[in-house]
Parts: C-alpha cells; structure tokens; sequence
C-alpha cells in the first residue's frame, strides 16, 4: 500500500500554485516569513537557492509535529525567481514609475529568469536543490506602449515588473528554456527533484 504523498507549498504566490495544479499536484500552501533581500555581491542564482532554502527550512519546521503523525511523506517545496540582467536584479516594482523602469530597461534586451528550487522531505529532512535559468527576449517598446502596460496594473507584485503569461507576452518574441520558470515554478525540475526523493503518486491521484 503507497500512502499519499504530502506536498506543501511554502509560498503565497498565485502563479505557482496555479502551475502546480495544473500541473496534476494537490498541495497544501504554507507561506514562509522570511527577510527576502540580497546579500552583497550575491549572484541571482545563489540568492533564489537561498532564499528557496531558507522558505523551505522555515515551514519545515512548522510542519515538523505533523510530519511524526502522518502515516505518509511530507515534501516541503521552496522556491524564489529573480529577474536579471547580469548580475543586476529587478525585483517587484514598488511604484508606477519604478514598474516603467525596470520595463525600459528590459526593453531590447535579452534578460535572464533565475528561480532556485529546495525540497525537503520529512521526517528525515533529506533534501534536494536546483537552479533553473531561462533567457527571455523583450522586443523595442515606445514610451506610449510602457505607459500603457504599466497602467494596466500588471507589472506589480512580479519580479522584473512583467507577466509573461498576461499581456506582456506581445512584448516578448524569443524564450529559451522552461517557459514555466518565468511564470514562477519550472515545473519539469521540481518533478525531477520530488522523485529524486521518492515521491510515489497514489493510484488515486494517477487516476484523476
């Protein structure tokens, strides 16, 4: 008998819990406090695996009572992305100037979406973490086409100040890599990750 595996989220973000769900996954979501700024002279992949870890470490030990009652695993999944260009993070816009901002200078450039990915698996808190890096393409925007899509109110609470998966994806004409990465979860490596750890789907959910 496979007793169901337990997933826990420990992110409040929309995005990817909506990648997870479509993705077949039933998960709880667990958001973790955490002080989420950069540490100097800190590449965007090892802040995201940080901060991944640290949101995973935090809800770990959260769960931790339930995990020695329950009959199955529990996995507890940290994730961060960051947007760059080099080693330059644009973080979440805080302002409508600021959102046209990190637009323009996203703007005819080539960018890179960083997202660092941690699980553990309890009760013996062993672990696995990946990196995952995509390159994304912006076309020429106008001034008119920023304040436009800026006004929309899109670009807040987004790393980099754009979603790809809503109206910026006119903008954008070239990705290379996992797509689901720049919407916020690279889903394929977060499977990979879960069976490195021996998650096993229940017939149940193979079935639905």
């Amino acid at each position: 008998m496979i007793n169901t595996p337990r997933l826990i989220l420990a992110s409040e973000s929309p995005r990817r819990a909506d990648l997870l769900r479509e993705a077949g996954f039933s998960f709880e979501v667990l958001p973790a406090q955490i002080d989420e700024s950069p540490l100097p002279a800190e590449t965007p992949g090892e802040m995201t695996l940080r901060l991944a870890r640290a949101k995973a470490t935090a809800v770990t030990l959260a769960a931790a009572p339930i995990a020695t009652k329950s009959p199955g695993q529990i996995y507890v999944l940290g994730a961060d992305t960051a947007v760059a260009i080099g080693n330059e993070l644009f973080g979440k816009p805080s302002a409508h100037a600021d959102a046209a901002r990190m637009i323009r200078a996203l703007s005819g450039r080539t960018h890179t979406v960083v997202t660092g990915i941690w699980v553990i698996r309890l009760p013996d808190q062993a672990n696995r973490a990946a990196i995952e890096s995509t390159s994304v393409t912006f076309g020429e925007l106008s001034d008119d086409e920023i304040e436009a899509y800026v006004a929309t109110g899109e670009p807040f609470g987004k790393a980099g100040g754009y979603a790809i998966q809503g109206r910026a994806s006119r903008f954008i004409p070239r990705v290379e890599g996992s797509y689901p990465n720049v919407v916020g979860l690279p889903i394929a490596r977060v499977w990979t990750l879960l069976r490195e750890l021996g998650w096993q789907d229940s017939p149940e959910s193979r079935n639905a």
